[in-house]
């Protein structure tokens, strides 16, 4: 990597249990007007991180339906209910293999850290970073992707520490001003004293892109589903993980395919395991065109937001 080139940051939120009283889903618990998992998905985006991970097992459902026009990829743990967290988090490690530089981790019970404390762990350049208020460890957690693989291998039962330790890497403390890494949803009056501090700190401009002719054909949601079926090779698979229906997903490949006039997608036939689905030539230029067209929209807007408010 260039000297000055930026690390890309991934984002694993693990949303997939129940409440420490066994009745509900902190991930759907509201803080202010919006749930805690979409006030971490928010500050995620404040500062790029992409893509964001959600591991959902407990109301997958709900979950999927709160964050839908938020660009979030889902995978569900579906033995939430006889695993730990550390389960979780090697379930979207594993999926983030070879698609970043590094990943930030964080509980849903966790939500009220800001934008401002990710920025400073992203641009660290430590391998493990842990963010410390006036002496107490917090979260999110920073782990360098060059680690996921030797981490996928524990199996012991002392969690990420555990299989961090198992390494031999150095943890980094990093001490910042903010008392929102300490807090959870436990602690519901202290996180609603720090409401008003953190809504400015996530206080930005919402941009929503699409290509339109006579009606919208293209848009984060139609980028998420290529990116996936490039991924994944199957438009099935690619549904699951962001809670699209098979039938709707076809019928926005063919509608644009028709409003581009050139095929995105083409399916090879197998035996029985069936066939399996690409990306054309043309469909992956097309999609890296607009991924740079969409950053370079975001970024112009947010250097306008901030230069004006």
């Amino acid at each position: 990597m260039e000297k000055n080139e930026k690390k890309t940051t991934a984002g694993i939120i693990v949303a997939a249990g129940k409440t420490s009283e066994g009745n509900g889903e902190y991930s759907l618990l509201k803080i202010g007007s919006i749930t805690a998992v979409k006030r971490i998905v928010l500050t995620f985006q404040q500062v790029e991180v992409s893509p964001i991970v959600v591991i959902t097992g407990y109301e997958a459902k709900e979950i999927e339906h709160d964050l839908a026009d938020y660009g979030v990829i889902f995978l569900e743990n579906q033995q939430y209910e006889n695993s730990q967290m550390f389960d979780s988090a090697k379930i979207g490690l594993n999926f983030l293999q070879d698609k970043c530089d590094q990943v930030i981790f964080n509980p849903v019970n966790i939500p009220m850290f800001t934008p401002e404390t990710i920025q400073r762990m992203m641009e660290c350049g430590a391998k493990v970073i842990l963010p410390s208020y006036h002496g107490k460890t917090g979260h999110p957690l920073l782990i360098s992707s060059e680690l996921i693989p030797e981490i996928l291998k524990y199996n012991g039962n002392m969690g990420m520490r555990g299989a961090i330790k198992s390494i031999g890497v150095e943890r980094q403390w990093m001490e910042i001003e903010d008392e929102g890494i300490l807090h959870d949803m436990d602690d519901i009056d202290r996180l609603d004293q720090l409401l008003k501090r953190h809504n400015q700190h996530i206080l930005h401009p919402f941009v929503r892109i699409s290509i339109e002719k006579e009606a919208m054909f293209f848009n984060s949601r139609t980028k998420l589903l290529l990116l996936l079926i490039n991924e994944t090779h199957s438009v099935r698979s690619a549904c699951r993980h962001i809670a699209l229906s098979y039938s709707k997903a076809w019928n926005m490949l063919n509608q644009l395919e028709q409003e581009l006039g050139y095929a995105v997608v083409e399916r090879k036939h197998g035996g029985s395991r069936g066939g399996k689905t690409f990306l054309t030539k043309e469909g992956r230029s097309f999609l890296e065109k607009y991924q740079h067209f969409e950053q370079k929209v975001r970024q112009y807007a947010k250097d306008e937001f901030d230069r004006l408010f």
